[in-house]
């Protein structure tokens, strides 16, 4: 798998920092003073000596560029200076580990102006090489020895807000990270796409979840995004299925919703496609509907387009493809959108931000909104260009969700023919889903995961 270039270089974590600085400026917040971050702890599983799987904590990465657990960083905000605090040595940990990143090996390999350890930390905030103005720290991810008391501003409340904000609009390294994770993901997509084409044809939705996984670790991706959705027949109803064990026998289709994650940097792609190699008559009508629903949502991406009328773009789409085949019925298409019928079949939002967390920060969704096409829509106002955005339009034929909603015969049931759905169950559900870049004329498709097998 090649790389693009950049990613020879250093994780531009100084600026990342400088970005910050300037966004609480334009907040018009201090920057006399510091940034204050601590690192994803070390932690054992309960009740053992194994330790438990590291996660670096997302804005630490962002400010610094490493995955080293215990650390700390201080950037001084108008001197432009990043000090990294590594743990410091324990002979008994190097007995069983090895030895850890050394000061020296830190300075070389990251985006930082200094080294010191942990055990300094509280010595090194009271000491004069950092100004006593304001201090900014997220709340609860400060350490008991840590103290704030010389500075005459602690701010709690505005950095882990403006972190994400900050991490909205990505750099030409952030993007070259998603690419690679895209790519692994669609290889790792595709080989799952083969199985159903190839002389050993799987019997269990694990074969795919084990296809998936050994094309994305053969490329150097070792952890996953999240954790992966393999869903067949019906289980494809559920939108973040879970079990991924169920044979396959007498199933039509199986929705994979599965993405690789490359240095904290996460792709998020969804192909539906046929078991048996086509799709059935059923099968292919949802399926073209869910594409016409992206395929709509893609025209309208660019810069400064507002998420919310996207989103409601689909639903039409979708409105009028249901109509069509007559699983919507007695109402006219602004009718059906505005009795929000649509949501049945459509609950959860268009999309969402990537970048290190899958379900990315600055998106300011609103899940107190009343109005249900809209309450799970992740990502709410204008997009700016540089931001990493999801288009996952799907349809379900889900029990828990339609059923009620057909025996509301004074609501919204009035507008669903149940004998036409019920050709429609087996179906279970399909989704489409990209990672897309907004630029300032439109957008580029980071992902390139084969779609439609069969149709």
């Amino acid at each position: 798998m090649i790389q693009n270039p950049i990613l020879k270089q250093k994780y531009p974590a100084k600026a990342h920092c400088r970005k910050l600085a300037a966004y609480l400026k334009e907040q018009s917040l201090s920057t006399d003073g510091i940034v204050y971050l601590e690192g994803g702890k070390s932690e054992l599983h309960e009740d053992c000596d194994q330790e438990g799987p590291f996660r670096q904590r997302r804005n630490f990465y962002y400010l610094s560029g490493v995955q080293l657990p215990d650390c700390s960083l201080v950037y001084n905000l108008d001197a432009d200076y990043l000090t990294l605090f590594l743990p410091p040595v324990d002979p008994d940990d190097v007995v069983w580990s090895g030895t850890p990143t050394t000061p020296e090996q830190a300075l070389q390999r990251y985006d930082i102006d200094a080294v010191e350890t942990t055990s300094n930390a509280a010595a090194f905030l009271s000491s004069s090489a950092v100004p006593k103005g304001s201090v900014y720290a997220i709340p609860h991810r400060i350490s008991k020895n840590i103290t704030f008391l010389p500075f005459s501003n602690v701010d709690l409340e505005h950095l882990d807000s403006a972190l994400g904000d900050c991490r909205i609009v990505k750099d030409e390294y952030e993007l070259a990270l998603l690419r690679y994770a895209n790519a692994v993901t669609t290889e790792a997509h595709t080989a799952c796409q083969k199985l159903v084409t190839g002389d050993h044809k799987p019997t269990r939705e694990e074969d795919f979840l084990s296809a998936f996984t050994a094309e994305r670790l053969r490329n150097g991706c070792y952890h996953e995004a999240y954790s992966g959705i393999f869903a067949s027949g019906t289980n494809a109803s559920t939108l973040h299925y879970v079990h991924n064990n169920q044979p396959l026998s007498g199933r039509l289709n199986i929705l994979i919703d599965a993405g690789a994650e490359y240095h904290c940097y996460a792709a998020d792609v969804t192909r539906t496609f046929p078991l048996s190699g086509k799709f059935s008559t059923e099968s292919a009508a949802i399926y073209k509907i869910v594409q016409d629903m992206q395929d709509a949502a893609f025209a309208l991406c660019r810069a400064g387009m507002t998420w919310d009328d996207v989103h409601s773009e689909t639903h039409r789409v979708a409105i009028r493809g249901l109509l069509h085949l007559g699983i919507l019925r007695c109402g006219t298409e602004q009718e059906i959108f505005d009795s929000r019928a649509s949501t049945a079949f459509f609950p959860h939002g268009l999309g969402h931000y990537m970048g290190m967390d899958t379900h990315d920060t600055g998106g300011r969704a609103n899940y107190a909104d009343k109005d249900p096409m809209f309450r799970y829509l992740r990502v709410r106002g204008k997009v700016p260009a540089g931001a990493v955005i999801t288009v996952e339009p799907g349809i379900y034929f889900c029990r828990f969700i339609l059923e009620p909603a057909i025996k509301d015969t004074q609501g919204v049931g009035r507008f669903i023919d149940a004998d036409v759905v019920e050709r429609y169950w087996e179906v279970g559900g399909v989704r489409i889903e990209d990672d897309i870049v907004i630029t300032e004329k439109g957008y580029e498709n980071l992902t390139t995961a084969p779609k439609g097998l069969g149709l």
